[in-house]
């Protein structure tokens, strides 16, 4: 457990939140860029032809050496910083942790491209958000791809952070980040990937177990609650991710909108179960999506604040 005070830890949270929507992302240099390549590098030297065995256990050691090793450093840190600098520290770790702003950034990118009629650019613009191919897309495939990506990422950017950072401080918070930055870059079932990548993926699904169906939960709670809980139910059970799936079938039923299907990955066409019920999603379906997290950001918020002020009563 953190050894931070409830009102500490808000203050942290709303701190970092209103940060993040003022600044966004950091304009040069973001710790997390710096990381990807540093994980880049560790993984082509180690990532070698080796047996399914070899390769699991060295994947398992380079996953410790870049999250274990940067999560005692940081709680050794905290230890040794007197209580202002622990604040000032926490608030600016867990703002270069989240993405909020940022997500919304790219998907109002997206959303435009597509109401201008540029469909070229917004398939570019689409790829940086999601790893599939996105050349061939049309705009009900952009705008499914952009709408996922939102949902999803609405989780791994924005609210797993904030769960972790409550529970465990700001070493939870960067113990699930850098977890789920490798998942992002490891957790392939390619030939490379598959033994080499497999606990980064695994323990990536364990850090988002809670905090995915707390978001799920969420999406259901701001958009169309009964049919979100009908989607989550009986849809996701299907979905390849035992957590992407919740979110997103969550999401799609509460904006009562269809997502999943046939999508291209690495050179061969993945068929994906249906997401949601109703109508394929189309340009205007973006800003819905980015609607519902901003919501459930302000959900969230208000009942962290709830909370603090109970503890502060009782």
């Amino acid at each position: 457990m953190s050894t931070f005070s409830l009102p500490a830890l808000v203050f942290m949270v709303f701190a970092a939140c209103i940060l993040d929507r003022l600044l966004g992302e950091t304009p040069r240099f973001h710790p997390l860029v710096g990381y990807g390549k540093l994980a880049s590098r560790i993984e082509q030297h180690f990532n070698q032809r080796q047996s399914a065995s070899t390769a699991g256990k060295i994947g398992l050691m380079c996953w410790g050496l870049l999250v274990v090793a940067p999560t005692i450093v940081t709680t050794w840190l905290f230890a040794m910083a007197d209580p202002l600098l622990q604040l000032f520290m926490g608030t600016l770790l867990l703002y270069l942790v989240i993405g909020g702003r940022s997500l919304q950034e790219h998907a109002a990118r997206v959303h435009s491209d597509l109401t201008a009629g540029n469909l070229t650019d917004a398939r570019i613009h689409v790829s940086w958000l999601v790893s599939r191919d996105t050349r061939q897309l049309d705009e009900t495939g952009v705008s499914k791809a952009c709408i996922e990506s939102v949902l999803e990422n609405g989780n791994d950017a924005l609210f797993a952070p904030i769960f972790w950072f409550l529970l465990l401080g700001p070493a939870g918070a960067v113990l699930y980040r850098l977890a789920n930055t490798l998942d992002a870059m490891w957790g392939y079932r390619t030939p490379r990937y598959l033994h080499f990548g497999r606990a980064a993926a695994k323990l990536d699904d364990a850090l988002n177990y809670l905090p995915a169906r707390l978001t799920a939960c969420s999406y259901a709670l701001v958009g169309n609650t009964r049919r979100a809980l009908a989607c989550w139910r009986t849809q996701a059970p299907g979905w390849d991710s035992p957590n992407a799936g919740p979110v997103m079938a969550a999401g799609a039923g509460a904006l009562q909108i269809q997502l999943g299907g046939a999508a291209d990955y690495h050179g061969a066409t993945e068929e994906r179960p249906t997401l949601g019920e109703g109508l394929k999603p189309q340009a205007d379906d973006i800003r819905r999506a980015q609607q519902l997290v901003r919501h459930t950001l302000w959900l969230w918020l208000g009942l962290i604040a709830v909370a603090a002020i109970t503890f502060r009563l009782f």
